[in-house]
């Protein structure tokens, strides 16, 4: 059982998070709608994601398989139309859970994980879709692919069966600098808008925005954030 307070604590973060991307939206001239709000579940366990799901939340991201699978499960026998997006690093060994159960795969970074992603999708008779991850600051603790190769990959994913690229996702710079992250977050909406007049198809989504730094990157066009903190709180350990 939840304590009401804890509850009421997390419905106020929502909203509250809810707002501050209308406002951002706002500022830069853009419809809130065009706005997709991922809330990342990772170290919560169900009975807490469940308090966003019952507040109309249906888009969810994880960063580890392992962690996902039994919150999959557990929350889809009562909630309807969830969707699920990979958003931490892919192993080859667990790219089949991760086409069995993700809506999207975010965290593309090599031609090897795309190839092995394609593979089971297209055995599956499924198309899985997925996004680059550009590692923008090119900082070796990030993962990502960096920004010069972003093309010559996507030209490749192009080429493979049951994958649909859809975009770019990014992570915004370690560093408290306002302006650093605001740079990152313009070069890659710089990288989007090349892919969308270059690659045939369907690209629609830029990943960018965290609990942090989400209203900045709506101000630079990200499609979709992805809020973990700013609603639940401090991760649990």
């Amino acid at each position: 059982m939840i304590p009401e307070k804890r509850a009421r604590l997390i419905y106020d973060n929502l909203e509250k998070v809810k707002n501050k991307i209308e406002q951002a939206a706002v500022r830069s001239g853009r419809n809130p709608a065009e706005i997709e709000l991922i809330i990342v579940t990772k170290t919560w366990y169900s009975e807490i994601i469940a308090l966003v799901i019952e507040k109309g939340i249906r888009q969810l991201g994880e960063n580890r398989i392992q962690e996902a699978l039994p919150k999959i499960e557990q929350l889809e026998k009562k909630y309807k139309n969830l969707s699920w997006h990979m958003i931490g690093h892919l192993q080859s060994n667990k790219a089949r859970k991760a086409v069995e159960n993700f809506k999207m795969i975010q965290s593309v970074d090599s031609f090897k994980i795309a190839r092995r992603i394609s593979e089971i999708a297209a055995e599956m008779n499924k198309t899985a879709d997925i996004l680059i991850e550009i590692n923008i600051s090119q900082e070796a603790s990030k993962y990502g692919v960096q920004p010069t190769e972003v093309m010559p990959l996507a030209e490749k994913v192009m080429s493979l069966p049951g994958i649909q690229l859809r975009g770019l996702m990014t992570i915004g710079p370690l560093t408290a600098d306002a302006d650093t992250i605001r740079r990152a977050f313009q070069k890659t909406r710089q990288y989007y808008e090349e892919l969308r007049q270059n690659i045939p198809g369907k690209i629609n989504t830029l990943s960018m925005g965290m609990s942090d730094d989400y209203e900045t990157a709506i101000e630079e066009g990200t499609t979709m954030v992805r809020i973990g903190r700013a609603v639940f709180g401090t991760r649990r350990n």
